[in-house]
């Protein structure tokens, strides 16, 4: 009994460094510890509903993108004149 009490504390003392040395950095953000782990699981959980969204409107998407490429070409700041 008492091995796998060392076990279990050895496990969690190695959860717990891990999770202080744990550091991401993105641009001017920066966390450390749980947040850093906090805010790595929320981005693999956002591009996971992000590919799912994808593929579920797969078939859209060469018309969404050919529209969007119209309203950013229409929004641009050099306008294209027509031809007289």
């Amino acid at each position: 009994m008492n091995t796998s009490a060392g076990i279990i504390k050895a496990v969690f003392r190695g959860l717990a460094r891990a999770a202080k040395t744990f550091t991401l950095e993105i641009g001017p953000l920066r966390a450390t510890g749980v947040p850093a782990i906090l805010i790595g699981v929320t981005g693999v959980v956002l591009a996971s509903g992000i590919t799912a969204a994808l593929a579920k409107s797969a078939n859209r998407l060469p018309e969404t993108l050919s529209e969007a490429r119209g309203l950013a070409e229409a929004l641009s700041s050099s306008p294209k004149r027509l031809q007289s």
